[in-house]
């Protein structure tokens, strides 16, 4: 499971109930929208907030540079001008957020590779035959599901209402702690730290 949040990006291999190896790192959506204000103020001289970068990465971004059909949308960026201090509108593409988010992406795909080399082989052949489920806001970039399969060679899948499948799940787990047990709460020796 890659879970992509705001925050932070989960990396699991589940199996039987439990965590069998992990990492979590603070790379996900809100490092996405900082990538794209440093882009912007670079290329641009313009100032724009982090509700118009996340605007840009919902509507616009996308990380798989094949994706022909893609690289053509674009949107209309306003923000203040470095040189005049004057607002300013730009168009932004795709194709310029793919540049934007590549240090991000590729933290995530690294962290990725790292939990798969820690997985055991038996469960290594479930992975590459079932594939990798996508979670969180920032499964839905576009393309995003496309380089994690293609850089990993394994099929990813985005889950359904993967925004709030996580909170719903663990609202799931929490009901059936009585059948859970105690050992699906989460402590930090879970992940190995």
């Amino acid at each position: 499971v890659v879970d992509i949040g705001g925050g932070t990006t989960d990396i699991a291999v589940l199996s039987l109930g439990g965590i069998v190896c992990g990492q979590s790192l603070r790379v996900a959506g809100d490092k996405f929208d900082e990538a794209i204000v440093r882009f912007v103020k670079k290329e641009f001289n313009l100032m724009i907030g982090e509700r118009s970068a996340e605007e840009v990465k919902i509507n616009v971004a996308n990380v798989f540079p094949e994706d022909e059909e893609a690289k053509l949308a674009s949107m209309e960026v306003r923000g203040r001008s470095l040189v005049s201090g004057l607002p300013q509108n730009i168009t932004i593409t795709a194709e310029q957020t793919y540049g934007a988010l590549q240090e991000p992406v590729m933290q995530i795909i690294e962290a990725i590779y790292g939990v798969l080399e820690k997985t055991p082989p038996e469960l290594s052949s479930d992975i590459s035959e079932r594939g990798i489920i996508m979670t969180g806001g920032g499964s839905l970039i576009k393309g995003m599901d496309r380089l994690i399969s293609q850089k990993t060679g394994i099929p990813v899948v985005i889950a359904e209402d993967s925004i709030s499948c996580v909170a719903y799940g663990a609202g799931k787990a929490l009901e059936s702690l009585d059948i859970l047990g105690p050992s699906t709460i989460y402590t930090n020796k879970s992940y190995g730290r």
